[in-house]
């Protein structure tokens, strides 16, 4: 029996329209979110799931999930990179670092409304507050400092931890910086 649960590419976006086991997925280990709830307190949810694409590459890559077209067409990893890389820059870094991240058993989430690649929860939303923010930088680029005290007056703002990541493209292995900042 094919345990695989099915998600749907509808637009530009992942949807996984079975609610239960759109349920079973989010409380698991916290992927995706649910349409017009930011963070679920309890685990009655009726909703569809709208995966992030991080998170539909990885269920994907753990045979989780399969993605389909909405007249059925399967979809594959390669067909699925195109499309991320096309609606999501620095895509292919970004998910190295997400993947890295969850090997890690974090949570991990979108970080844009700090400023920043992801959020990441050592437990997950609604348990506890993200103590970190994560943003990506491609390897090749220059730490402009105005842009790490920015970040870095934000994050201790909402007291979350600030850490630069990077794919070192030799390797293919991430490397993270975290900023302590000093009063």
């Amino acid at each position: 029996m094919n345990n695989t649960i099915t998600a749907y590419l509808v637009g530009n976006r992942i949807v996984i329209l079975d609610r239960e086991k759109a349920n079973t997925l989010y409380f698991r280990d916290f992927y995706g979110k649910f349409y017009d709830i930011e963070k679920p307190k309890t685990p009655n949810i009726t909703k569809e799931l709208e995966l992030s694409y991080f998170d539909t590459l990885y269920l994907l890559e753990k045979n989780v999930i399969n993605v389909k077209t909405l007249d059925n067409r399967e979809i594959d990893r390669e067909e699925l990179l195109r499309i991320f890389e096309q609606n999501y820059e620095n895509f292919r870094e970004s998910y190295i670092v997400y993947r890295d991240l969850r090997m890690r058993k974090l949570v991990v989430k979108s970080g844009m409304k700090f400023g920043s690649t992801f959020a990441v929860y050592k437990f997950g939303p609604g348990i506890d507050h993200a103590p970190f923010l994560v943003h990506v930088l491609p390897y090749k680029s220059k730490l402009d400092p105005l842009e790490i005290i920015r970040a870095g007056r934000l994050s201790h703002s909402v007291r979350k931890r600030f850490i630069i990541a990077y794919v070192d493209s030799s390797t293919m292995k991430v490397n993270y910086f975290i900023f302590k900042w000093f009063m």
